[in-house]
């Protein structure tokens, strides 16, 4: 980082700034190529780990093989996805409840499996005050309750796919 910036440019380029850094190097990289940034230089900044490029950019170029497959804010790009997922622990499978789950506007899917209920959602904010009221309209007791909202990291695998490539 220092050596790139010995001569004062207007780009800076990183590529994978850092790997193999502790966390504390870490953040005062992302410390300074945020300050170098406010300061009105312009940082291209590769990585794999997509909580930096959240973190970090304006603006995100996911390469697939080669290609930009998407380029826009990271706001954007998880916007893409919409909703995320409601995972409800219960005790026992409510069948009634799940199928009035099923039927509000901003769920795409529930599916029960191992003592949980996954629910797929369009918006979660506007799901989740209409699940948990089911349940307790129902007297279902609710044993735990987790929300996954989508980040770069998902878009990133939706985009590229999940498995592994040779």
């Amino acid at each position: 980082l220092a050596a790139g910036l010995l001569h004062k440019p207007k780009i800076l380029f990183l590529d994978e700034p850092t790997v193999g850094v502790d966390p504390q190097s870490r953040n005062f990289i992302f410390e300074n190529v945020q300050r170098l940034n406010q300061d009105g230089m312009t940082i291209l900044y590769t990585t794999h780990y997509m909580e930096e490029a959240e973190r970090l950019c304006h603006r995100v170029a996911i390469i697939d093989q080669g290609k930009i497959v998407a380029l826009d804010t990271p706001h954007a790009l998880i916007a893409m996805l919409g909703g995320g997922v409601i995972h409800i622990g219960l005790r026992e499978s409510p069948n009634n409840v799940i199928e009035q789950v099923r039927t509000f506007g901003a769920v795409k899917t529930a599916q029960w499996a191992d003592g949980k209920l996954a629910v797929q959602t369009h918006n979660v904010n506007a799901a989740l005050v209409g699940v948990i009221n089911a349940f307790n309209a129902a007297n279902v007791p609710i044993n735990s309750l987790e929300i996954l909202e989508p980040n770069l990291e998902s878009v990133f695998l939706h985009l590229t796919g999940k498995h592994l490539r040779d």
